[in-house]
């Protein structure tokens, strides 16, 4: 962890080990997009035409057919909230003129050139690629340089729903309704990444980033993430609070996809946090126990065909060979019983919504 005011690092546990970022993958195709804007070569409502290609990707999707047409805003808060992939390769095939392979090219390359030097992007959706891969030190460096960079857009990331042709998507991220000053980022689930997170929030004028990879479970990974923002909080002297009221709104006060509905926070200055793999000691009423199993991982033939549907959390997917850490965190006073054994990787035919 690291005090956003002087960047002094807190705690940081196998930040450079490559895994697979999984829906991460669609906040380097946001901070591309949010380039495009302050440069001026689209808008908000720029159109976002639809290819074949983008419709037939796999779920999370918006349910986009070829030939239709979406606007830049519109993808944006897809990706954001839904983590529709088929979205974001279509916004991927806007911003690379027509081709996502060349638009990855270009997302890798920024990436580099942001100090993620451990990251390569294939598409903008995180779709199984065997080559896509990150760390959690360079998502969090994204994580931080999305909200320094674009201090009036990132509030996007904070956007609890949004409605698209009638149909109302939420936003994945638990902890925008469960933990206090949280505002983004952006999660992400495959079976050969486990669930990852990438997290900001903000207390008293501290401000922290964090990223989290390989989490057992989603519930895991957000209780994982919120003791690690708790432990560095009182480390700094913030007082702890009581965790907030789900702040779902009615279906009369559902957000439009306005900028103008957005523009809430983003203003601060975050550097990354960096938590990944093994456990940590007590925080927050948790000590995070590590479940680890190493578990070699093929692309298999559906992956190679373009078509790879394995259980997700987001639609999207990553598969490759490398060993699958997993990590939990569970009551202090459980901690010592044997960790369970992690669940064998689902098969590439498996789906999940």
């Amino acid at each position: 962890m690291v005090d956003a005011r002087n960047g002094n690092a807190l705690i940081a546990a196998n930040p450079d080990e490559r895994r697979y970022p999984a829906s991460l993958t669609k906040m380097m195709t946001v901070y591309m997009a949010f380039e495009a804007l302050r440069d001026g070569r689209i808008t908000l409502s720029t159109p976002v035409p639809v290819s074949y290609s983008a419709a037939s990707m796999a779920p999370s999707k918006l349910g986009l057919t070829p030939g239709m047409n979406l606007t830049v805003e519109e993808a944006i808060l897809a990706l954001v909230t839904k983590s529709a992939n088929d979205a974001a390769a279509a916004l991927g095939e806007l911003l690379g003129g027509g081709s996502e392979d060349r638009f990855a090219q270009m997302m890798t390359l920024r990436a580099r050139s942001l100090g993620m030097t451990r990251t390569t992007f294939r598409n903008a959706s995180g779709l199984p690629d065997i080559d896509q891969v990150s760390t959690a030190r360079d998502m969090a460096i994204l994580g931080q340089r999305l909200i320094r960079d674009f201090p009036d857009r990132y509030s996007f990331f904070s956007t609890p729903h949004f409605v698209f042709r009638g149909r109302t998507h939420w936003n994945h991220n638990r902890l925008l309704n469960e933990y206090d000053g949280a505002d983004g980022i952006k999660t992400g689930y495959v079976d050969d990444s486990g669930f990852n997170l990438v997290a900001s929030a903000q207390r008293d004028g501290v401000r922290l980033v964090a990223a989290v990879f390989g989490g057992r479970t989603g519930r895991e990974r957000d209780r994982h993430m919120m003791a690690l923002l708790d432990q560095g909080f009182a480390g700094l002297g913030v007082s702890p609070r009581d965790p907030p009221v789900a702040r779902r709104a009615m279906p009369g006060m559902m957000a439009s996809a306005s900028a103008a509905t957005l523009a809430r926070t983003g203003r601060h200055h975050g550097r990354p946090v960096v938590v990944a793999g093994r456990a940590a000691p007590k925080a927050g009423g948790y000590r995070v126990v590590e479940t680890t199993k190493p578990a070699l991982l093929r692309m298999t033939a559906a992956s190679k065909g373009g078509k790879p549907v394995p259980r997700t959390e987001q639609g999207d997917t990553s598969r490759g060979t490398a060993p699958v850490k997993r990590t939990a965190a569970v009551p202090a006073k459980a901690a010592e019983k044997p960790a369970a054994k992690p669940v064998k990787t689902a098969s590439a035919s498996r789906r999940a919504g």
